[in-house]
């Protein structure tokens, strides 16, 4: 009897520490998978445009509450004259954006963040053939709300950003210029809306 109730408390001890281990790691070690994928049109009478995006993005959490993550897309833009039926503009992005993420929880399910990623551009005007180079630090704060095991829901804004870029035309010579915005709100009568405002869907496996 004494042998059968040791091997129990052994047993549960084990099972205790490892349910401790397992909380106190958090998030660590898991996967994660979100992004943008979106389709536009519109039509003035005169030109269309048509834009898609497709930019995936996938992490890891390496700590409890830091995970980096890096996205890897194409955003393409075409406009067509409708009454020539000629292309007027066409042009083709590549996106590279590495990311860290530093979490704080506010209780029960909700997270507040702050992101810092570099975004690096590389377009190229498909008429012309003038080329785009981009270089950029972005700081967006945001919420995020665990739904499930699987599934959190959250919503970001750009704080603060940098910005070189490089314009390389055709047979001419190139041209660069240094931006830095710290304007996260509009403040414009009317619109009042927060800058860069983001909202999506984060996997975990």
């Amino acid at each position: 009897m004494k042998k059968l109730f040791l091997v129990a408390a052994a047993a549960l001890l084990a099972l205790n520490v490892n349910a401790q281990d397992k909380a106190s790691k958090g998030l660590q070690g898991t996967w994660w998978a979100g992004g943008q994928v979106a389709f536009g049109k519109s039509d003035n009478g005169v030109s269309e445009t048509k834009t898609n995006t497709f930019v995936p993005i996938v992490g890891y959490f390496v700590a409890p509450d830091v995970t980096l993550g890096l996205g890897v897309g194409v955003i393409g833009s075409k406009t067509d004259n409708t009454v020539t039926s000629t292309t007027t503009a066409e042009s083709s992005t590549f996106i590279v954006q590495p990311l860290v993420r530093k979490y704080w929880g506010l209780g029960g399910k909700f997270f507040f963040f702050g992101q810092a990623s570099l975004p690096m551009t590389f377009s190229k005007d498909k008429i012309s053939d003038d080329k785009t180079t981009s270089v950029g630090l972005d700081v967006a704060p945001g919420f995020d709300f665990i739904v499930s095991k699987w599934m959190t829901v959250e919503t970001s804004f750009s704080l603060f950003n940098v910005n070189s870029t490089t314009y390389k035309p055709n047979g001419g010579d190139s041209t660069s210029n240094f931006n830095l915005n710290f304007n996260p709100f509009d403040l414009n009568p009317g619109t009042r809306s927060v800058g860069g405002l983001r909202v999506g869907v984060k996997f975990l496996f």
